[in-house]
Formats: C-alpha cells, sequence, structure tokens
C-alpha cells in the first residue's frame, strides 16, 4: 500500500486547503501574526542566520502554491526565485516608539493579504521602541501552521541563552524534523489513489476494532456507528444565526488588543474549580462578554466559540494544520466564576471526546466539495474564536535579544473576534484580533474581558500576583 503521508506530501492537506479556499471571501483571511516583544534590538547578521536555518529545516517556508487540476488541492512547489531577503523586513518607528504603533503595524499586517506567488510569511524587526526595546513581527499564513505547529517551529530556531547555544559550530545535533518532508513531488494521479486508500484504511481499521463486538454485540456495534454519524453531524452541521445580538456586522477591518496575566494564578484558580487553564481562560472570555453585553445593555445566555483541537502528533513534519474546529454554544449567564469554569469545562471535554474528532480530515475534505460561499456563512455566524497555546516555559532569545512577552493574533475566520492565550515563562500573554465593524468599542471590550480574568483570579484569593495588564 502507498504510504500517504509522503505520497501526499507536496499536496495541501485538507485542512490547509480549507484555510486556502477561505480566502475567496476577504472577510476569512486566514493571516496568523505573532508579535515577540525583545529586551533590545536584535544582530541582523545573527537574525539573517536564524531565519537561514528556519527555510532549511521547515522547507515549507521556500516553496509557493501552484493550484492543481480537478479534485485535488493545490500543490505546494519549490519557489526557483526564492529570495530570503525579501521575507525579512527591518525598520525604526518615529518616536516616541510606543507600543500602539506596534499594535497598529500588526493591524495593517492581519488586513494586507500576501502574495501568493511567493512563500506565505513575512518577518519583520520593528526597532526604535521605548526603553531600547524591539518586536519580531512574524506574518504566515494559516495554511503554512497552526499556533501549536508554529510554536514547535520557534522553539526549534530560536536560541536557549542570550550567547546563541543553537549557533553554527555549537556542536547542536540536527533536529529530527528537518527535511522530514523534502520528497519528490507526486503527480496528481497519485493523490487520488492515495487519498482513496487513505479513507479505505481509515474505514478497514474501524471496522477491524469492531469486528469482534458486531459479532458478539451487534446492537452496541450499530449504536456506536450511531454514535459516530451524529458526531459528524454536529461537528459539520451549518451555523446560519450569531447568538450575540450585539457582534452581528462583519468587515475586512481589524484592530488588536492584549492581556498580560500571571499564568501561575491562572493555572492555581482553574485549579481551584478542577478545571484546566484552557478551562479558566474561557470563563474569564465570557465573563467579561456578558459584562461587555450590559454595557449595550443586553443580557445574553450563550456564546458560540469556534475552538481548535489539535491533532498533532509527535511524528508529525513541522508545519500544516493538524487541527480541527469545533463549533459549539458556552453559557455567558452564569456569574459565578467556579460554577462557570465547572460548566466551560463539561462541555469542551464533551465535543474534545466527540468520536468524529478523529476524522477531522475527511470531513474538511468533504466541506472543500461545497462552494467557498457556503462554508463561509456557516463560519460568520460564530461569536468568537479561543484558542489557548502552550509556549516555552522557559526564556527564548532572537539573536542575542531575550524574548520578554510572545503574542499570537490569529484570524477571525468570520468571527466578532480570535482572542488567543499563549503562555510564555510566567505569563499568559493574550493577543485580541477583533472585527472593526462587529467590535466598534474595542477598549470596552478589552476592559470587559480584563474585568472577566480578575474575576477567575479571585478564586484564590491567597495568590499574590493577580496583576491583569491592558494594552490598546
Amino acid at each position: 500500500m502507498t504510504d500517504v503521508s509522503n505520497t501526499n506530501q507536496r499536496y495541501m492537506s485538507q485542512t490547509d486547503f480549507m484555510s486556502w479556499r477561505m480566502e475567496e471571501d476577504p472577510i476569512l483571511r486566514s493571516t496568523i501574526v505573532a508579535v515577540a516583544l525583545l529586551d533590545h534590538s536584535p544582530d541582523q547578521a545573527r537574525f539573517v542566520d536564524m531565519m537561514h536555518r528556519a527555510v532549511d529545516l521547515v522547507p515549507l517556508f521556500r516553496r509557493k502554491v501552484e493550484d492543481s487540476k480537478g479534485l485535488a488541492p493545490p500543490r505546494w512547489v519549490d519557489d526557483q526565485d526564492f529570495d530570503l531577503s525579501w521575507h525579512l523586513r527591518r525598520y525604526t518607528l518615529t518616536e516616541p516608539g510606543t507600543w500602539d504603533m506596534v499594535l497598529d503595524f500588526v493591524r495593517t499586517a492581519e488586513m494586507a493579504a500576501f502574495d501568493k506567488d511567493r512563500p506565505l510569511w513575512e518577518f519583520t524587526i520593528l526597532d526604535g521602541l521605548h526603553e531600547g526595546r524591539s518586536v519580531l513581527v512574524m506574518k504566515v499564513h494559516h495554511s503554512l501552521t497552526d499556533g501549536v505547529g508554529g510554536m514547535q517551529i520557534a522553539r526549534e530556531i530560536v536560541d536557549l541563552t542570550r550567547e546563541g547555544v543553537r549557533s553554527a559550530g555549537d556542536g547542536i545535533p540536527e533536529s529530527p524534523l528537518a527535511h522530514r518532508d523534502s520528497l519528490p513531488s507526486p503527480s496528481c494521479l497519485s493523490w487520488y489513489r492515495s487519498t482513496v486508500e487513505d479513507v479505505a484504511r481509515r474505514a478497514a481499521n474501524a471496522l477491524g476494532r469492531n469486528s469482534v463486538r458486531v459479532i458478539r454485540d451487534p446492537g452496541s456495534a450499530c449504536r456506536e456507528a450511531s454514535a459516530v454519524v451524529g458526531s459528524t453531524v454536529r461537528l459539520a452541521r451549518p451555523v446560519v444565526s450569531t447568538l450575540s445580538p450585539v457582534m452581528t456586522e462583519r468587515s475586512t477591518r481589524r484592530h488588536c488588543a492584549v492581556l498580560d496575566v500571571p499564568v501561575g494564578a491562572v493555572a492555581q484558580a482553574a485549579a481551584a474549580a478542577a478545571g484546566s487553564i484552557n478551562d479558566a481562560f474561557l470563563a474569564a472570555v465570557l465573563l467579561g462578554m456578558a459584562k461587555y453585553h450590559r454595557h449595550h445593555s443586553t443580557e445574553i445566555s450563550e456564546l458560540r466559540v469556534t475552538l481548535p483541537i489539535s491533532l498533532r502528533a509527535e511524528t508529525d513534519p513541522l508545519g500544516g494544520n493538524r487541527i480541527s474546529l469545533a463549533r459549539f454554544a458556552l453559557p455567558a449567564d452564569i456569574a459565578d466564576p467556579g460554577e462557570l469554569v465547572r460548566r466551560v469545562h463539561s462541555t469542551t471535554e464533551t465535543w474534545r471526546n466527540e468520536p468524529a474528532i478523529a476524522l477531522s480530515p475527511i470531513i474538511a475534505g468533504a466541506l472543500n466539495l461545497l462552494p467557498a460561499s457556503i462554508l463561509g456563512s456557516m463560519l460568520k455566524h460564530v461569536d468568537f474564536v479561543g484558542s489557548n497555546v502552550i509556549g516555552s516555559p522557559v526564556p527564548l532569545f532572537v539573536a542575542g535579544a531575550e524574548i520578554l512577552r510572545y503574542y499570537a493574533f490569529s484570524p477571525t475566520l468570520g468571527s466578532a473576534f480570535n482572542i488567543t492565550l499563549l503562555s510564555y515563562t510566567t505569563r499568559c500573554c493574550v493577543g485580541i484580533n477583533a472585527d472593526a465593524e462587529a467590535i466598534p468599542d474595542l477598549a470596552a471590550m478589552t476592559g470587559s474581558i480584563a474585568e472577566g480574568f480578575r474575576a477567575i483570579l479571585g478564586l484564590c484569593p491567597n495568590v499574590t500576583d493577580t496583576n491583569v495588564v491592558v494594552t490598546l
């Protein structure tokens, strides 16, 4: 049997293809922007060396997209004119070099489309920030990687000390993930054949696991099969209306904000309510959104969220998307923070264990057969996207500069806003990417979510570090 992982290596996966197709509607532009706040300006020569290492480690970053014929997704092909310097930019902010200038740069990066005749990424250093600091702004198309994959790539290419323990000549062995996808380009026919084999193998595995059960307990096996079908319907069903009566408009305009929350306090608050950091994070957002809607003289009982669920395995190559997008409602009318964390935990665990989650690549393939307009209408009625990405527990360095904070601004995917929590050393770095038409008063919304976090941290009154910092 053909090895699907090898044969399809240069074709977009169905989940990557979904991110690509969304952009037929510019409101659904699938751009990820990450921002690393640096304690000082990084050395340019070392930075360029780091990026040479990155494109060698992840060959996808030197490839562009080429459309395929028929039902096969587009292919990643080597860019014969690849020029690393085109993807690396460096500017100096005008005085006084404020953080709002950085967020304005992020906003424009989010809204600007890529040149699709080149690899889909751009890295920009902004010098001249106050106190001698700089930022590294990393813009990538969602089809290149998801949030977890992005952090994997970052950990592979940055340094662990200011001196640069990963630099050439240090004797650091090459990552076993390097060059994994440097494979011969398959033909379109091989994609069809291997895709059919992949589906058949999944079905055969499922039958193999259940064959004894079918013989011994056919009723139970039928119920399990029915549960998978029902789960598939729940995962892929259309959403035709928003639950928020306030955040209903959609546009191509974006604006951004950040929050800093102590990760230790969030973890303790979550544990006090028998939940996870992700549960506490979503509960804080829900408490904040209830306050925000009251600010607009409206009461809400629930909001619909898109929750990315990682399917990434240790053996997967760097880059690409290994996620399933679950869309479901969460309560927004529970005032008690502990009770809300427990309710969020119960609901999200149910969705994480949906039988159809493992079939997400096949479901994505089926959805990709639909017109992009139908796919877009399913996404535009979601109220918000909430992502939780585990970052590094130890400081990371870029060309001699220490990363102090690390924020991710993920695409709204048609929702009113995307809020991404990325844990880095001792802080939860929260990035908010909001549709300016759905959320015209970003300061009010961000302040409300900050209050939500403070309510969650109140579950542990003895915690000393409960400072929530808002930056617009």
